[in-house]
């Protein structure tokens, strides 16, 4: 086979492995297996490592940066490498519905370099933040395990903060007061409270590096994250399951003990190029920043919710072009028992496998 043909063959391959997540083309096991293109190879594989991260997480963390060993998060199999597909969920990992989730190792205030490498690489695992709280039934934190409604819009601003986090607004804070803005009441107890949702707080929550897998739909050039019990700090965090005793508020909807009232952080970056869907659907508070705008408020507690938005639609308002590169941001939070619901559907191929901000030692 001559050059020209052979690097024809590799695009063909490297196509087939984003859209079908073939197993057998794009190496499903827990072995890299290298495809031979111009100018070397490129890595497409699976597999796991317990090793998550390198680098200290003991201490406040503010400011410091956990950089990922030597060929990815992945360590050895580099499996989280930029422009790496994987057909098969990897061993280590949580499965749900559609996709699957791991729990990786305390990260407290540090950050997490970007683990992607842009251009035309596609991840379909993602690393992101969870952070544990304990509920306020428990004394723990005011904003969790407490309130009702079926969602409140407006809590936090419409564009990213400086520190790439949600900005609050004050409103819906005050107790006993209900309006057409805050037709629950109150759903919030004030901004150094919400501030700790998404920063490391000592004694306030335990935050981890947790890792998403998307799933490739057969045929299709949508991924997929489905989990109708998101519960991913279960084994780990303030409250095992079974730790509370009495009415056992920490039971779900499946009848089995969890650990509730987290929050998730993430991180990453896509290529508009024309088309493109987000969907979303979960409960509790849900935002999603495009280009760092809010295109998806579904903040406050509620029971399941569901929005979805067209890149197209958003591209005048937000500033897309077609052809450049642009970083969304998702921020949700686990505030209520008994159900927990995380399930996103998405056209956009995500071309950094995600990052995490350092926090601000508070």
């Amino acid at each position: 086979m001559d050059r020209e043909s052979a690097m024809d063959h590799v695009e063909k391959l490297r196509t087939l492995c984003a859209v079908l997540a073939s197993v057998s083309a794009c190496g499903g096991g827990s072995t890299p297996r290298d495809v031979p293109g111009a100018g070397g190879s490129v890595a497409v594989g699976s597999g796991g490592s317990s090793s998550i991260v390198a680098g200290s997480t003991t201490g406040s963390g503010g400011g410091s940066i956990i950089t990922p060993p030597e060929g990815g998060l992945g360590g050895a199999s580099g499996h989280r490498e930029g422009g790496t597909i994987i057909g098969m969920l990897p061993p280590d990992f949580t499965k749900a519905e559609a996709g699957g989730y791991k729990l990786g190792q305390p990260i407290m205030g540090a950050g997490l370099d970007d683990t992607g490498v842009g251009g035309n690489g596609v991840c379909n695992e993602i690393a992101g933040v969870v952070r544990d709280f304990r509920g306020y039934d428990v004394g723990g934190h005011p904003d969790f395990q407490r309130f009702g409604g079926e969602g409140t819009k407006g809590l936090v601003e419409t564009t990213l903060g400086v520190d790439a986090k949600p900005v609050y607004t004050g409103a819906c804070e005050t107790p006993n007061v209900f309006s057409a803005a805050c037709p629950y009441g109150q759903a919030t107890t004030g901004k150094a409270n919400f501030d700790q949702w998404y920063r490391y707080t000592e004694g306030i929550n335990k935050p981890y590096v947790l890792y998403f897998f998307l799933e490739p739909m057969p045929g299709q050039s949508v991924v997929s994250f489905n989990s109708q019990f998101f519960f991913p700090v279960d084994a780990a965090g303030w409250q095992a399951p079974g730790a509370l005793g009495g009415d056992m508020p920490n039971v779900g909807d499946d009848g089995r003990l969890h650990n509730f009232n987290f929050t998730t952080e993430v991180h990453t970056k896509f290529e508009y190029t024309g088309g493109e869907t987000f969907r979303f659907e979960g409960d509790d508070d849900l935002w999603v920043f495009v280009n760092r705008k809010l295109a998806i408020d579904l903040g406050g507690i509620h029971s399941a919710e569901t929005a979805t938005i067209s890149l197209d639609a958003l591209a005048p308002a937000f500033g897309l072009t077609k052809g450049t590169i642009y970083p969304l941001d998702l921020f949700q939070a686990e505030r209520h028992s008994t159900g927990s619901h995380y399930h996103f559907d998405t056209t956009l191929s995500f071309v950094d496998c995600g990052s995490i901000p350092p926090d601000v030692p508070r």
